[in-house]
């Protein structure tokens, strides 16, 4: 689906397609393209769309270059952050001269965003370079709320963890729900870093392309103050990553020493029934001489030889904190 906007008066007049475009200073918006409009729109700008699959590799030569004049970018968004399973997906924009070309597979939150600036008349817009300079500002927006919303999941999920009560299988139950809580905190973190790195590779490319093309101080101060938008989200990512990980040290700490806890009780219960052991075991020797045998209270000296012999690893233990 092909969605084209032309820059009219400060504004975004929309066109119902390309053929109704009365000049170049344009934004086309690419929403998984057929291949019939990837055609129309090739020949528009004279250089090759990347397809899925190019927008997904790695490489930076790959995702950031310039061919024909036109700068081609993508950058790979991490989306749906505040949901239960947070996806990646890659996002191109095509600056030839003074149209905009971008191409993407999701619905980002962004794109939406940004109209509604334009709309309110809040956003920027004259060229199709602070077209893109708004995207991007959207995009870093809606990248801090989803961070917002991981440092609140951060900041709830922390105290939880250091007030645990009730019985060993409450704790327990808690214990694995905290741990599979912050498993998915930790992940969600990573895509959000993977996405802010994505995004700072992809904005000093277009700093240095916008001195090559000398484009106005405006749009490349916006830029610039973007970056530095990016960069402390960066950090603040890096500090949510460091907290999640003392989480996961505690929380783990924790079943250790629980672990550890019923490891010690089954070690001292073996100790104390040591000693009645070794009683019963003389008394089970059933040797011909053994006057204990032929005494009436023998039997009942024996068991309370037993308990004593229980009783006094027990007392020492509970003495020494151990119980």
């Amino acid at each position: 689906m092909l969605k084209v906007y032309e820059i009219e008066n400060s504004n975004l007049v929309k066109r119902d397609s390309l053929e109704a475009l009365t000049g170049l200073d344009a934004w086309i918006d690419m929403i998984e393209p057929l291949p019939e409009e990837i055609g129309q729109v090739e020949r528009m700008i004279g250089i090759s769309i990347p397809t899925r699959a190019e927008m997904r590799e790695i490489e930076t030569s790959n995702r950031l270059y310039i061919e024909h004049g036109a700068l081609v970018m993508t950058g790979i968004m991490a989306h749906l952050i505040d949901r239960e399973t947070p996806e990646f997906s890659a996002l191109t924009f095509i600056l030839s001269g003074q149209l905009l070309v971008t191409i993407r597979y999701f619905e980002p939150r962004a794109f939406p965003l940004f109209l509604q600036r334009v709309e309110a008349g809040d956003a920027d817009i004259e060229t199709a370079v602070s077209v893109l300079v708004g995207l991007l500002e959207s995009l870093v927006q809606r990248m801090a709320d989803s961070i917002e919303h991981i440092q609140d999941a951060v900041n709830r999920i922390g105290p939880s963890i250091f007030s645990f009560k009730g019985g060993q299988q409450t704790r327990t139950r808690r214990m694995d729900l905290a741990l599979q809580s912050i498993g998915k905190l930790g992940d969600t973190t990573s895509r959000a870093e993977e996405s802010i790195s994505s995004l700072d590779r992809l904005l000093l490319f277009f700093i240095h392309a916008m001195g090559e093309r000398k484009e106005g101080k405006r749009n490349v101060q916006r830029v610039k103050t973007v970056h530095r938008d990016i960069r402390s989200l960066s950090e603040h990512l890096h500090f949510l990553s460091d907290r999640i990980t003392f989480l996961l040290d505690a929380v783990l700490g924790m079943i250790a020493n629980e672990q550890n806890q019923i490891i010690k009780l089954f070690s001292v219960m073996a100790v104390m029934l040591m000693p009645p052991t070794l009683v019963a075991s003389i008394y089970g020797m059933n040797f011909k001489i053994m006057p204990e045998l032929d005494w009436p209270l023998g039997y009942p000296m024996a068991l309370i030889l037993m308990l004593v012999a229980a009783l006094i690893p027990y007392l020492y233990f509970r003495r020494k904190g151990w119980l």
